[in-house]
């Protein structure tokens, strides 16, 4: 009995220095994904970005980290956990430092690329690593914390961009990233021995995951201009077909696929993926183009910390909203409290749709801000969970690569098409579109198995 308190103590200290540093990691990421939206209308004018120039700023990131994010569940099992950890902040720190002192636009969107392949090791080992450390009986309190300090990065980042940007510039965002991720890099930077995992990578299924989701956003993109070139659109959208037809054949038949398609079968999994997809679609859409709504002249005309300031009330209910998912689910049950916040988060939308068309008092546009951070966090939080509950633990880690991969695909997806409707429309096309989105996820929450 006198080893086994030392024992502990030792096994408690390890879980702090690992949990510290991949709270901080993912406080980095968070903040990152949604601080860019307040720093990119000066950085459009800044590095003189075109309007498709500045979806692929956005859309970069998510598309990287959409791919890899599921190759970086494989290397936390292959390498370990705080190793592969170690790498994606990394690579994370550096792609922030080459944005930092980039001087001109491409370079930017390679960087960003490079981001996202670094987030996608990084969010998947931290999480990988939190759960090795931690004890039985803490792990779930471990897990917690992990994803509040992602969601918290996600919460204030809009703030935190518009502060910085406005009186440090643009580039103050990712030398931020930096100073935060190096000390994070170095608490982890001990490489733990590898297991006996030896199954061999699905590099065909990864090589095809790619090439559909590139093509099928390239393909988006190119619907902006299908008037003049509508060949472009055309093949690049057929090619995107043509490369999921045979990504679902190619995995169905090997061994060991990348994506195991049998996590479809469960109801409940297909249902959260497909929530996921839709929140992440709403988040980022809806973030990027009302800063550019709110710093236009025939906009809202504030500066870069006004818009950050606007946005204190999403950011306020995407936090408590995410951290008291799971009382709300227990007191009202899951399927009815997942349809009443998409159907909040609709109901934002229309309030913020007749606030900014008819230039209504801020003070009722803060109010839709805060309908549509609450609908955006219920389910965020929840889903995840309840999709991932039905599955085999065998299957838990395929299973959470598919979420996170479907969620950064959304996100993409909505940066593209909001693009399109914001060129034709303006911001309140967006929120219409958005609004239609927020039904179709109340729709998908009533299939729901569970109460």
């Amino acid at each position: 009995m006198p080893e086994a308190k030392p024992a502990h103590s030792r096994v408690m200290s390890e879980l702090t220095a690992v949990l510290i540093a991949c709270c901080l990691a993912m406080l980095a990421v968070g903040d990152n994904s949604t601080a860019i939206m307040a720093a990119l209308p000066a950085m459009t004018n800044g590095l003189q970005l075109g309007a498709a120039q500045v979806e692929w700023v956005v859309n970069a990131y998510l598309l990287a980290a959409a791919v890899f994010i599921i190759l970086g569940g494989e290397a936390a099992d292959r390498f370990g956990a705080r190793y592969s950890s170690t790498v994606g902040i990394g690579v994370f720190a550096l792609a922030s430092l080459l944005i930092a002192v980039a001087p001109a636009g491409i370079v930017v969107i390679g960087a960003r690329a490079l981001q996202g392949l670094g987030g996608a090791f990084a969010v998947a080992g931290t999480l990988a690593a939190v759960s090795e450390a931690a004890p039985d009986s803490k792990r779930a309190q471990a897990i917690s914390a992990w994803t509040g300090f992602l969601m918290l990065g996600f919460s204030i980042g809009p703030l935190v961009g518009g502060v910085m940007t406005h009186y440090a510039g643009w580039r103050s965002n990712f030398w931020l990233n930096v100073v935060v991720l190096v000390p994070a890099a170095l608490m982890l930077r001990r490489r733990p021995g590898r297991g006996g995992w030896t199954r061999p990578m699905d590099w065909t299924g990864l090589g095809l995951l790619a090439v559909f989701m590139v093509t099928l956003v390239s393909g988006l993109h190119s619907l902006a201009t299908v008037r003049s070139t509508p060949l472009a659109a055309i093949v690049e959208l057929a090619l995107a077909a043509f490369a999921f037809a045979v990504l679902i054949r190619a995995e169905r038949r090997h061994r060991q696929p990348l994506i195991d398609l049998g996590v479809f079968s469960h109801r409940n999994f297909a249902v959260a993926s497909g929530l996921v997809f839709l929140l992440m679609f709403d988040i980022m859409t809806f973030l990027l183009y009302f800063n550019f709504f709110a710093q236009s002249a025939v906009g809202l005309g504030m500066s870069a910390v006004g818009a950050g300031l606007a946005l204190v009330p999403l950011s306020i209910a995407l936090f408590g909203f995410a951290r008291a998912a799971p009382w709300l689910a227990g007191a009202v049950g899951l399927r009815r409290l997942l349809i009443v916040s998409s159907l909040l988060l609709a109901l934002g939308c229309a309030i913020a749709l007749v606030s900014s068309a008819a230039h209504v008092h801020m003070t009722t546009l803060m109010l839709g801000l805060f309908a549509i951070g609450a609908g955006i966090a219920i389910p965020y939080a929840s889903a995840p969970r309840v999709g991932l509950a039905t599955l085999p633990q065998t299957q838990a880690g395929k299973g959470s690569g598919i979420l996170n991969s479907c969620s950064f695909l959304g996100g993409t997806i909505g940066v593209t098409c909001g693009g399109i409707v914001f060129a034709l429309a303006g911001f309140p096309g967006v929120l219409a579109m958005l609004g239609l989105s927020a039904f179709a996820g109340a729709a998908l929450s009533s299939r729901l198995l569970t109460e």
